[in-house]
């Protein structure tokens, strides 16, 4: 079976599916079996068959169920990038507390000012 240039052939068995994050614009060609696809906050799901091709259409999860033994491509994004270990970014919320963490860490570490008796 051929892709197109730069493509991974993936084969999934009846009822296997597949995770792909983030894969916006990734073009997917059945080639054999069906596949169901489904993309995190989208209400329209996508069957396709063998000589179907389909763009993922959104960044997010798009999840792919083989309905029967099936083969598909990916085509323009290989997924030996996808499948790299990715460096751990910290999520905002630890970025705001590390925020906070500092501030009062600096307001703790400043010498304390002399005490002024009212007059």
């Amino acid at each position: 079976m051929a892709c197109f240039k730069d493509g991974t052939i993936i084969d999934l068995t009846t009822r296997e599916s597949l995770a792909l994050p983030d894969f916006r614009g990734t073009t997917l060609r059945v080639t054999r079996g069906t596949v169901w696809i489904t993309q995190e906050h989208d209400t329209q799901d996508v069957v396709l068959r063998a000589g179907d091709t389909w763009v993922v259409e959104r960044n997010g999860l798009t999840l792919l169920e083989a309905q029967e033994d099936s083969t598909f491509c990916v085509l323009g994004r290989a997924l030996a990038a996808w499948m790299a270990p990715r460096p751990a970014r910290p999520s905002p919320a630890s970025l705001a507390w590390r925020h906070v963490c500092e501030a009062v860490s600096r307001f703790l570490a400043a010498p304390p000012r002399a005490h002024v008796p009212y007059a």
